[in-house]
């Protein structure tokens, strides 16, 4: 939870005596707010049966952040485990400063017994996102929570304030403890089909939400879950789309939404039904079987109780997907983080500087299951990427270990990092080959999804890119032999993770970093190295900065 500065001096006392050590890295004017985070393991029975989750300050989920717009969060993490840990930050984009993003190619791991103090600025951004644990297979004991990051108070906001906010993490969900997926993984299998899918950390029929008669609500609704799209709806009411990961959307109502793996929706829902209860249900897309989790929308002060069973909702249709995903299009006229309208920056107008394809694949390396990019399998360094580029560490990872565009032959293992040029705009197309919807996420950047279509991707495909109001995220789906196209602008130097959100298949090799690089030292380009960064591997022994 957050500090109580009043009620706890001596602990505030130290973290600003912390935070004065950034002063020159961060914006001293804007806002601070210290969270201090214990990451236990405690007994959790999601779906009846006794497991080992992974807590934070006891919670299962983990607290949500609330922050707004430019705030500094000071996060001081305890890990009480018995194996490091890292906690990622899943849509933040760690503005020139990508020693914090919390994954293995940017961070050393948390030992057990010890604690590292993450230093965030939420920097011009707004909207719903959450956080996750990213080493191991810790992401299926929990540990994940919401984030949202509110507009500041005089930037209008396209919608009037709701009467309640509420954080939905909705995600698929294995009985077995996550140390016996992860040695699964490790003996080179596939993993089985999830056992059900979790509403808030509960699963069927024990999550609830009370809303009253007449009143308007707002859903963050992220799929925290390990690999597979969710349709989300509520009984009889319609749901109407305002953000997505940070970007303002039209306003459009959709009675059902497709929420795949790793992505974030903001929908306003209004109790506008006769006063008894209603059904609030998700359930797997392009999965067989169907898994369902239902829950309960209880109207305060009414005492109907919900009867039959829940509606259906689609399952295995992937047009109806594709036709919503592209009905998702930026607000122009709203505000964003700043005042100025969201579309006042033409991304459509700019000249792509380079194109890279992306395709994934899945194949036998040595005998086990293997998951890569452009042929290569990603297998992590003995120090973090982002700590040997900074110190200049040879022999650690090379940049052009993966290929721009795919090779055609099999899979291989390395460390795979693609090179970019800061400021540059480029188009990244990812092409599926297999059989399964797939979702990709782009650490330290949001980008527009200009184009997703069936087949193979050729440069005739730019004929029918959405280049005036494409939605801006950091998480897109790519559908079943199909192509999903973005633009992006490189302009956040660092070392950026792009993995696919199956964590089984990221675990095991497909994902790569991107080295958005530039010659210039300025502090206005990337941030020096954190004065308290961990290091480790063959970073261990140097000194962090005076």
């Amino acid at each position: 939870m957050p500090l109580n500065l009043a009620g706890g001096a001596i602990s505030a006392l130290l973290c600003l005596s912390l935070t004065a050590t950034l002063l020159s890295v961060v914006t001293a004017e804007d806002p601070y707010r210290f969270f201090e985070w214990n990451v236990t393991y405690g007994d959790i029975y999601p779906l009846g049966v006794r497991q080992k989750g992974i807590l934070i300050n006891g919670q299962f989920p983990g607290p949500d952040i609330h922050s707004v717009t430019n705030d500094n969060l000071i996060i001081n993490v305890f890990n009480s485990l018995d194996e490091p840990f890292l906690i990622s930050w899943n849509g933040i984009q760690q503005r020139h400063n990508s020693f914090q993003d919390g994954v293995y190619g940017t961070t050393c791991p948390i030992p057990p017994g010890r604690n590292l103090t993450y230093i965030l600025q939420v920097k011009d951004q707004i909207g719903s996102l959450y956080y996750f644990p990213s080493l191991a297979f810790h992401k299926a004991a929990g540990g994940f929570g919401g984030i949202r990051i509110l507009s500041r108070p005089r930037i209008p906001v396209p919608f009037p304030d709701p009467a309640g906010d509420f954080t939905v993490l909705i995600g698929d969900w294995y009985k077995s403890n996550h140390t016996d997926l992860k040695a699964h993984l490790d003996r080179g299998k596939k993993l089985p089909f999830p056992d059900g899918i979790l509403i808030n950390g509960r699963g069927p029929n024990q999550f609830s939400l009370t809303f009253e008669q007449g009143k308007t609500y707002r859903l963050r609704i992220s799929n925290v879950g390990l690999q597979h799209s969710l349709n989300f709806r509520i009984q009889n009411h319609k749901m109407k789309l305002v953000e997505v990961e940070g970007t303002h959307t039209l306003q459009t109502t959709y009675s059902s939404l497709d929420v795949h793996v790793g992505q974030s929706y903001s929908v306003l829902v209004t109790a506008d039904q006769p006063g008894h209860d209603y059904y609030i249900v998700v359930s797997s897309r392009f999965s067989t079987p169907i898994l369902t989790t239902p829950g309960i929308l209880h109207y305060s002060g009414a005492g109907g109780q919900v009867s039959g069973p829940p509606p259906g909702g689609p399952t295995i249709q992937i047009d109806w997907s594709l036709n919503q995903a592209r009905s998702i299009r930026t607000n122009l006229t709203a505000s964003g983080p700043r005042p100025n309208p969201q579309g006042s920056y033409h991304y459509g107008l700019i000249p792509l500087a380079k194109t890279y394809i992306l395709a994934s694949s899945a194949g036998q390396v040595s005998g086990k299951q293997r998951y890569g990019v452009n042929s290569v399998s990603f297998i992590p360094a003995d120090t973090p990427l982002k700590l040997a580029d900074y110190y200049k560490i040879e022999g650690v990872f090379r940049v052009g270990s993966i290929s721009d565009w795919p090779t055609g032959g099999g899979l291989y293992l390395d460390t795979s990092v693609l090179g970019a040029d800061y400021r540059a705009f480029v188009e990244i197309v990812f092409q599926n080959d297999e059989d399964i919807v797939q979702s990709w996420h782009l650490d330290g950047y949001q980008f527009f999804v200009v184009g997703m279509d069936g087949g193979k991707w050729t440069a005739a495909s730019r004929n029918g890119y959405n280049l005036r109001d494409a939605v801006a995220r950091s998480t897109t789906q790519v559908y079943p032999f199909s192509w999903t196209a973005i633009h992006v602008s490189l302009d956040n130097v660092g070392m950026w993770n792009l993995r696919t959100e199956f964590w089984a298949r990221q675990y095991l090799g497909q994902q790569l970093y991107l080295r958005v690089y530039t010659t210039s030292t300025s502090i206005r380009d990337e941030y020096p190295i954190p004065r308290n960064a961990r290091l480790c591997g063959r970073a261990s022994g140097r000194r962090t900065r005076p």
